[in-house]
């Protein structure tokens, strides 16, 4: 089984062909593949190993993969890895009335998730940290964050790439979402895995993995934070935002979300994540770090 751990050697997604797109920088190898949404026959494989439907678009062979080679150290985002952190009991299921519309549409598509429909958190939530390879040094639990200051320096981008895992409209009642975002800088890189979900009129959810690697020391970083509200909580306060401040005024410096809020309407600053994401609070967060040698 995928954890938030160790890579299971029996589970191989995505495939070993298409080698991707790499840099290597400093002793690091960093690596993303990109390719088009599965077929019907890897899709029906990769929902009998999963045990659930897989999300209405699945690109089950796209991944983002950092490594250390001399130290052994490596982790990647993986879609399977991702879905099967996604909660199958049913206990933490949206409990709306849209479930079971979306669970009927995923019956007619494959014949073999008719054999497996059962209840699940079928907005694919997942807590996700990416995937270590059997090798090298593990996590330990840190208060160090990640060095906003050095993130703000205008140092050039040697290597920057979006690699979208899963997404689903959720029967066109909203959207979830699973991407990655990397770019690599001459001393460092970040990487940003991001889990959004937006089910209209229920609620907004963010879930950030953030790994920071700092090139000269060795040094990793590992920060996830988790982030969800009400939806009218978040409809009523992008409204008194728009409100209370009219463009062209002198506000940005003190309410960095005003942008969106006030040259588009307010529904479509909630169909954008960067827009809500500091209107939502912090539900859960870890910080984590290792040394490479």
């Amino acid at each position: 089984m995928a954890t938030n751990g160790r890579q299971d050697p029996n589970t191989h997604f995505p495939r070993a062909a298409d080698a991707g797109n790499s840099i290597i920088r400093l002793g690091f190898r960093i690596t993303t593949r990109k390719l088009p949404i599965l077929k019907a026959e890897p899709i029906d494989n990769m929902t009998a190993k999963l045990g659930i439907a897989v999300p209405e678009m699945i690109f089950g062979d796209n991944s983002v993969h950092v490594e250390h080679p001399s130290s052994g150290w490596a982790i990647n985002f993986n879609t399977f890895d991702a879905l099967n952190r996604v909660d199958k009991t049913g206990e933490s299921m949206l409990q709306v009335a849209h479930s079971k519309e979306w669970q009927s549409s995923r019956q007619d598509q494959h014949s073999s998730i008719n054999r497996i429909v059962k209840p699940f958190d079928w907005s694919y939530s997942t807590d996700y940290k990416g995937t270590l390879d059997s090798e090298g040094p593990s996590f330990a639990n840190s208060e160090t964050p990640i060095p906003l200051d050095l993130l703000k320096r205008p140092d050039p981008i040697l290597f920057f790439d979006e690699v979208v895992l899963y997404e689903d409209e959720m029967a066109d009642n909203g959207i979830t979402m699973l991407s990655c975002k990397i770019r690599v800088m001459p001393d460092r890189l970040l990487l940003l895995s991001r889990f959004f979900m937006r089910l209209d009129n229920v609620l907004f959810r963010l879930r950030d993995t953030r790994v920071f690697v700092e090139f000269a020391t060795g040094d990793v970083i590992r920060e996830y934070v988790a982030k969800e509200e009400k939806y009218d909580v978040i409809r009523e306060v992008s409204r008194i935002i728009k409100m209370a401040f009219p463009l062209g005024d002198d506000t940005d410096a003190l309410f960095p979300q005003k942008l969106s809020a006030t040259q588009r309407d307010v529904h479509a600053q909630m169909r954008d994540p960067n827009s809500i994401a500091d209107l939502l609070p912090v539900v859960d967060n870890s910080l984590e770090n290792l040394r490479v040698n």
